[in-house]
């Protein structure tokens, strides 16, 4: 049903358009100004590692990459990201997923890290169904100048 490939430039503009809100936007990549921009979405492609997209029926409606990726030790998964029309539909499960598979199987890593504002109940909830355990809580300022909680959790290599 899904499959994924690394992020091509020709995808940027389609992948900005997936974050609906200022809030989204700071869920996903909080550095970035709303709306995301390809400049803005191509610098972090061009820092981060095994930038994927996931295609529905050809179409993009996937994205995320690791920040860190110390191979042999641990990958973090960054930029994550839906397409509106295909939420809810299991995109982020098979997109985290694959993020997951590609740091054992091809980074050898230990253990595999993602963070999560405490507003963003639904990805909450998914990384806690695949397996990912809370284990630091961080406090953050959104871009309404209100504190949030950022949630750290880590999946280790034997429970995946």
């Amino acid at each position: 049903m899904f499959s994924y490939r690394p992020v091509q430039e020709i995808d940027i503009p389609l992948i900005c358009q997936f974050p609906q809100s200022e809030e989204e936007l700071f869920f996903l990549y909080p550095k970035a100004s709303y709306p995301l921009t390809f400049d803005q979405l191509k610098k972090a492609i061009d820092q981060r590692t095994d930038s994927t997209v996931v295609l529905w029926n050809r179409s993009v409606v996937g994205f995320a990459n690791f920040y860190i990726c110390d191979p042999g030790s641990k990958c973090a998964i960054g930029n994550v990201v839906v397409a509106p029309t295909a939420r809810a539909r299991g995109v982020g499960r098979y997109l985290v997923e694959t993020m997951v598979q590609l740091a054992f199987a091809k980074h050898m890593a230990k253990e595999v890290q993602i963070s999560c504002f405490n507003q963003n109940v639904a990805s909450l909830l998914l990384y806690s169904r695949l397996g990912f355990l809370p284990v630091s809580v961080e406090e953050r300022i959104d871009k309404q100048g209100n504190r949030v909680a950022l949630i750290q959790m880590k999946l280790s290599g034997g429970n995946h």
